[in-house]
């Protein structure tokens, strides 16, 4: 079975090189490295509906079908990006931005954060300095963010973990057998691939708590 990474090198193949979707293929290749950059492209992709001429019937399936992201994913970079664009408009303009932009994981707890209604706009200056001049190591300071900046505690916490587990095997075994029957549309064995994803980050989640 092939890698994201291999599927991703094919897509990109087939699409007309110097296109805008040719470049969020490229884009998505180099995730790891310049997020920043996947997550502005990505934001174009969803505002200007262009998923839907390319044959697309929404975002979700886009992303997960030709840039093998999930949408969980999708909405954590797009979100993050609208952060650092909001508060910061004229570094965003900057072509290194996506060398100097501080790591995706503490812009994600900045982002939440905010949502919550934890982080104003004046605090945010007031760390500015922190994230942007990074000293710490990324691990420590989002440790530190996440430590001043809190989640909620959930209103009702359910002891699920074994049913999670339980349907995580159930979905695997689902998308093996799926994968076997060369019948099915591969839109549906990505479904199912897809699942089986969301249902194993539900696990890890879980077991970090």
């Amino acid at each position: 079975m092939a890698t994201d990474e291999e599927q991703l090198t094919r897509k990109a193949s087939e699409v007309p090189p110097g296109s805008f979707r040719h470049t969020v293929l490229l884009a998505a290749k180099r995730f790891k490295s310049s997020w920043v950059e996947l997550g502005k492209l990505l934001s174009k992709v969803r505002n200007d509906a262009l998923f839907q001429e390319w044959g697309y019937p929404h975002f979700e399936a886009y992303c997960l079908a030709e840039l093998r992201i999930k949408k969980s994913t999708a909405d954590k970079l797009t979100r993050n990006f609208g952060f650092l664009e909001k508060h910061e408009p004229q570094v965003m303009q900057t072509p290194e931005l996506a060398e100097a932009a501080p790591a995706f994981e503490v812009v994600e707890v900045l982002a939440q954060a905010e949502e919550r209604g934890q982080l104003s706009s004046g605090e945010y200056k007031s760390i500015r300095d922190s994230i942007w001049n990074q000293e710490k190591p990324t691990s420590e300071l989002r440790r530190d963010l996440v430590e001043r900046f809190p989640a909620p505690a959930p209103e009702h916490k359910v002891d699920a973990s074994g049913e999670v587990k339980r349907l995580w095997s159930l979905a695997k075994k689902l998308s093996a057998e799926l994968h076997a029957n060369r019948k099915v549309p591969s839109a549906v064995r990505e479904r199912a691939d897809a699942l089986a994803r969301d249902l194993e980050e539900l696990v890890l989640q879980k077991a970090e708590a």
